[in-house]
């Protein structure tokens, strides 16, 4: 396992990976306090890709990665990251709407758990999922977090407080 600190818009964002692929992608301050540092050279190739994919989605030119994955979870929560993986670049989508797509419509619930439990942010978009009436729900970054990449990817730009927070010394937003 290798991990890198990626300094984004957001804050910083803890990436690791294993030779297969990326692992996680803790947001900022979700990171656990320690993880194994163990660099192979696969893995740092990955985190090197997984960081210019990182740069061209923050910067706008891209909307969808291509970096290997490599979560651990059950077979159900690899069947519903995988499902996140194919909504489209801002759009939103319920955990209603993923349950069907994975052939399980009443495992609304289910989803939930899987989406909260997704280790690999951003690139695997659980801040995709919304609740069914258009409420913001639950994110393991903050609601904050949340908005702001909903409001990135539908518009383009990022909101005031972020730029405020890319011109100052602290990354982290308000």
């Amino acid at each position: 396992m290798s991990k890198k600190i990626y300094s984004s818009p957001l804050g910083p964002l803890t990436l690791q990976a294993n030779s297969q692929g990326l692992t996680a992608l803790y947001l900022p301050n979700r990171a656990p306090n320690h993880l194994v540092q163990d660099s192979s050279q696969d893995s740092v190739a990955i985190l090197d890709l997984a960081c210019h994919q990182l740069d061209e989605y923050f910067a706008g030119t891209r909307q969808t990665f291509s970096v290997p994955l490599a979560p651990q979870g059950t077979a159900f929560q690899q069947r519903v990251w995988q499902a996140l993986q194919s909504i489209p670049f801002g759009e939103t989508t319920s955990y209603q709407a993923i349950s069907h797509l994975i052939g399980n419509p009443k495992a609304n619930q289910a989803v939930g758990s899987a989406n909260g439990k997704n280790p690999i942010s951003i690139i695997v978009p659980c801040h995709r999922i919304i609740g069914r009436q258009g409420q913001l729900v639950g994110y393991g970054g903050g609601l904050t977090a949340k908005r702001t990449l909903l409001i990135w990817e539908a518009t383009g730009k990022w909101p005031d407080y972020v730029s405020n927070a890319l011109t100052s010394t602290d990354p982290a937003l308000p």
